[in-house]
């Protein structure tokens, strides 16, 4: 499965998404059979970096400085292809999928309706005024993620 992570701009919750998934299949065999690759775009504009306290919570998590620097963030203007060979498009709220084109939206889920089989959107954290607030979100993330990684290894996502 190819699947794609997106949000807003691509420097806050999809790229930490794409970062802690990506480990977590690393670290678990069972998990990365299931995944050809893991990536994470922007559903509304394109911007030039991480967001600072998105590289700040990854780098507590302990990614490098340099896999970090490695990030651009990825509009689907300028990366169509990202998203059109996506088999799974996850998104951070219902809206997100109202920004890509039609021919794309029957790829889309919420995050956390992924997770859990309920709605709930995740907050967007990029105006959080503290590093500890910010990581409140990343901790939803987090969990969420989890849920996920247990559901494809039990095979309720294939």
């Amino acid at each position: 499965m190819k699947l794609l992570f997106v949000c807003s701009s691509n420097i806050c919750r999809s790229p930490y998404c794409e970062f802690v998934f990506k480990r977590m299949c690393e670290k678990d065999p069972e998990l990365s059979s299931h995944f050809e690759w893991i990536r994470s775009g922007a559903v509304f504009h394109q911007c030039k970096k991480l967001h600072p306290k998105a590289r700040a919570a990854l780098l507590s998590e302990g990614f490098s400085p340099q896999a970090l620097d490695k990030h651009s963030p990825a509009f689907w203007r300028r990366f169509p292809d990202r998203f059109e060979e996506a088999d799974l498009i996850v998104g951070m709220t219902r809206w997100h999928k109202y920004f890509i084109p039609k021919k794309w939206r029957k790829k889309y889920i919420d995050l956390a309706e992924l997770a859990t089989g309920a709605y709930v959107p995740v907050p967007d954290p990029f105006l959080a005024k503290t590093q500890e607030k910010y990581n409140e979100v990343m901790r939803v993330l987090d969990g969420y993620l989890e849920l996920v990684a247990q559901k494809v290894k039990s095979g309720e996502i294939k």
